[in-house]
């Protein structure tokens, strides 16, 4: 009786271990779900991000081939506004009458005289003819410009010069404008970039916690099974104890030198068992066999 007591009292001992290790194992596997469900979240996440951020960046390489193909636009008529200006200039010099100074030095006169006013101290005499002086000058070269003006060719410039001038400042707005939405674009993509990482690592940080619970997990139920093992082994051996003290038990057909030696034997194996120590199946047999159990 005190050796089924004993063998139960251990059997209970490593059973109520093989149901913390069972329950732990649960609960680790709980988590494990969760940290995928998790990981999974994160990572679906993170790719509608990228998506996100790929859309914009379709939409910024766009504008900037947009931005390329106006600048290309925007340069030819900036050309032509330099030649269209150029050829002005020239039938000018050519319709300028002979008599009298070019209107180019006149102008250049007139500045003179605005510099002279600003930066002269005069009587109020001298700058009244100074003045006077200023506004005859600047009455002459408007005469003369309009003189130029009249002229077909010189119109017929002037107009493709101001066409130009038009044309080239449209491209170059437009340019700007394509350039604010591209940048726009671009900021907006990085943003999302930004926050498509910052869930990735979160998404990385699930799976190293998804991981390090699985391995935890099928720790403790390795341990679960090892604690069944040996319970099923005091299963054993509590049931040769019960077959030993049937009626209808071979131990005593066996010859008693036979026993004898495997009684010699199973005592060292049931001082093993005393002690702890884990034992084979072929033990316990012997244990049973010998009258130990």
């Amino acid at each position: 009786m005190e050796l089924v007591e004993e063998l139960m009292e251990k059997r209970e001992r490593h059973n109520a271990e093989a149901e913390k290790h069972r329950h732990h194992r649960d609960r680790l596997n709980e988590q494990t779900k969760e940290w995928v469900h998790k990981r999974d979240d994160l990572n679906a996440q993170a790719r509608d991000l990228i998506d996100e951020a790929n859309s914009h960046k379709a939409k910024r390489n766009e504008l900037n081939q947009e931005v390329r193909d106006i600048k290309v636009q925007r340069d030819i008529w900036n050309k032509k506004v330099n030649e269209t200006a150029e050829a002005l200039a020239r039938k000018k010099r050519d319709k300028e009458p002979r008599k009298g100074p070019p209107i180019r030095l006149l102008k250049k006169k007139l500045k003179d005289l605005e510099l002279q006013q600003m930066t002269s101290s005069l009587s109020l005499t001298k700058e009244k003819e100074l003045v006077d002086q200023m506004r005859a000058l600047n009455g002459e070269i408007k005469a003369l410009e309009k003189e130029l003006e009249s002229d077909d060719e010189v119109k017929t410039l002037m107009a493709e010069a101001s066409e130009a001038r038009e044309k080239a400042e449209f491209f170059h707005a437009k340019v700007e404008e394509l350039a604010v939405q591209s940048q726009k674009e671009h900021d907006t993509m990085m943003e999302i970039y930004d926050r498509s990482d910052s869930i990735r690592k979160e998404a990385d940080k699930a799976q190293e916690n998804f991981i390090k619970c699985k391995v935890q997990a099928d720790e403790e139920h390795q341990k679960h099974i090892e604690m069944i093992k040996q319970v099923h082994d005091y299963d054993k051996m509590l049931s040769g104890l019960r077959h030993r003290d049937s009626p209808d038990s071979p131990e005593s057909e066996m010859p008693m030198g036979e026993m004898k030696s495997d009684r010699d034997e199973a005592k060292d194996i049931y001082e093993k068992f005393k002690r702890g120590e884990k034992l084979s199946t072929e033990d316990i047999m012997l244990l049973q066999n010998s009258g130990y159990l």
